[in-house]
């Protein structure tokens, strides 16, 4: 009889050749993973505030456009500037030195009283005096032209003080240079 080790070892010798051409076919790879999206950093953008920094410049270009063309007034029959108009004045000073480019014509009115000729006399002197004082303080004089409207304009059509008060009056109109005028603040 023979040993039953040898028949095992016979038994395996036949299948080593079975198995060793046979290959088992690897497993499918496993479905990639969903993964999970990267949340990257928020870009952290410091806004230098550009657009409150423009709206606060609009408005301070539209103080000074409303002190350029604020109204000056005078005394009953007078050129002579007041005190009160005095600041005005030299706030528009600020403003049109740091404005080379703005122009502006100023209009000389009066109230009702007095001739026609004398009214447009007076409101021409009342242009000038105001003229005069802005060059005074080294504005250009090319910068400003004068007229005279005398009493042909009113703002008020009554007759009484508190109306002629407020005809007696220089005004300011921005003729070059709207576009271009400096707060002297900012």
């Amino acid at each position: 009889m023979t040993n039953p080790r040898y028949l095992l070892v016979a038994l395996l010798l036949a299948l080593l050749p079975l198995t060793a051409c046979r290959r088992d076919e690897p497993p499918p790879p496993a479905p990639p993973a969903e993964e999970e999206p990267v949340e990257e950093p928020e870009e952290v953008v410091e806004e230098t505030d550009t657009s409150a920094d423009e709206d606060e410049r609009a408005r301070a270009i539209e103080a000074a456009r409303a002190v350029l063309t604020e109204r000056v007034h005078f005394d009953f029959d007078e050129s002579t500037i007041r005190p009160d108009t005095e600041e005005i004045l030299l706030e528009k000073v600020e403003i049109l030195q740091a404005s080379p480019n703005v122009r502006l014509r100023i209009e000389g009115h009066t109230d009702e009283r007095g001739s026609v000729e004398y009214n447009l006399a007076l409101g021409n002197r009342r242009a000038e005096a105001v003229k005069q004082f802005l060059v005074n303080y080294g504005i250009s004089e090319d910068r400003f032209e004068t007229v005279s409207f005398g009493e042909e304009r009113p703002l008020a059509a009554q007759s009484n003080e508190e109306a002629w008060a407020q005809n007696r009056r220089a005004e300011f109109i921005i003729t070059a240079g709207e576009d271009q005028i400096n707060p002297p603040n900012i």
